[in-house]
């Protein structure tokens, strides 16, 4: 081919992929401008129902919404220079609405150590609260405010006697300040237990890995019915926020404790009417024995009248072993901890059975549980 005829086709193929790369860059354009004005929203793509579960979701957090509380607390403090007291913010929480009466349940540790409170309702009202009562070994407290017929409802109430691992729970609270918060997640375990106020452990707890964290605790943890099945409490985590495992006091509890907080301003479980020492329990582990010593018997206490026989110091100055408490109701006793976690969930006035063994022998008796002191 002459040098003349090459030239001419090169210009010739160098033009078609010029315009082979301009039709290809300006093809989108091209259907932009085509499809009409680029500052025109997109078209909405339709959808159907909400899923089941959704509606059921919704259904519950919109029922329950009202119920739920915020709470902040406050401390008053004394400058050490002119002597000038003044509050300070404290730390927040939630909580629920229990009654009419305008009784709110939260978590002890949410108000532990303040000097004031402050409910704030959905409908953004806040209303000064004082507190009734506390129960530092279960974490609840209940404060009370002035809402008159505005009061909003109560949360409805369940029962975690049946619960089972893996049943959906909801809850709902102010995590980080971020207010009326709804979490889900399932009953992870049952029968829990961490460590509690004054040593003594905080037993049968609802572990949920419901997202909890600060600000959640105190608010209420709702089956999928939206009733009451715990109260949020705490969580595991090295970081301090939510890892997947979070615990909740369970409403059968609560629905022990909070009415005698209500009516007294205290929480005292019944009582048998004996005194118990775990250097007693340790006394009789060094020996063998499982169960609770008894080491004292209290004069018209529902011990006496069941003629429960308590240690005594013999002329020699030994120890002489009474009676040992070894089940209650047909479950194991085998220490303190035991004995007063048996005692927490009965009811003044129900009658126990008490496994003892006397004398070296088994024994039973029935006693008629006397309200604590």
């Amino acid at each position: 081919m002459t040098k003349d005829g090459f030239l001419p086709r090169l210009a010739l193929v160098t033009l078609a992929a010029i315009l082979v790369i301009l039709v290809w860059r300006g093809f989108p354009l091209l259907e932009r401008a085509l499809q009409g004005p680029v500052d025109e929203p997109r078209a909405v793509a339709p959808r159907g129902d909400l899923a089941g579960v959704e509606q059921t979701t919704i259904a519950i957090f919109e029922n329950a919404r009202d119920s739920v509380v915020s709470i902040t607390t406050e401390s008053r403090v004394v400058d050490f220079w002119t002597r000038n007291a003044y509050d300070v913010p404290r730390g927040s929480g939630s909580g629920f609405i229990w009654d009419a009466q305008g009784h709110v349940v939260t978590n002890n540790h949410v108000i532990e150590g303040a000097t004031g409170a402050l409910v704030r309702l959905a409908d953004g009202r806040a209303y000064p609260a004082r507190l009734v009562g506390a129960a530092p070994e279960h974490d609840l407290a209940v404060l009370r405010i002035d809402a008159g017929a505005e009061t909003p409802l109560p949360v409805s109430v369940g029962v975690s006697e049946d619960l089972r691992v893996g049943q959906s729970v909801f809850a709902i609270g102010n995590p980080f300040g971020l207010d009326w918060t709804l979490t889900t997640g399932i009953v992870s375990a049952l029968d829990r237990e961490l460590p509690g106020a004054r040593g003594r452990a905080i037993r049968g707890l609802i572990q949920t890995d419901a997202a909890i964290n600060p600000g959640n605790s105190g608010g209420p943890l709702l089956d999928s019915g939206g009733r009451l099945i715990g109260v949020n409490t705490a969580i595991y985590s090295p970081s301090g926020s939510s890892a997947g495992i979070g615990f909740a006091v369970p409403v059968d509890t609560v629905n022990r404790v909070v009415p005698q907080l209500i009516a007294t301003g205290r929480y005292a479980p019944p009582t048998l009417g004996v005194a118990h020492d775990p250097r007693g329990d340790a006394l009789l582990r060094r020996a063998g024995i499982e169960g609770v010593m008894v080491l004292e018997v209290t004069p018209d206490s529902p011990a006496a009248a069941a003629g429960l026989r308590p240690a005594r110091i013999t002329p020699d100055g030994r120890l002489a072993l009474g009676d040992v408490i070894r089940s209650l109701d047909g479950a194991a006793i085998e220490d303190s901890e035991d004995l007063r976690s048996a005692l927490d969930q009965r009811r003044a006035g129900e009658t126990v059975a008490l496994g003892l063994l006397r004398e070296g022998r088994e024994a039973e008796v029935t006693v008629t549980l006397a309200a604590g002191q």
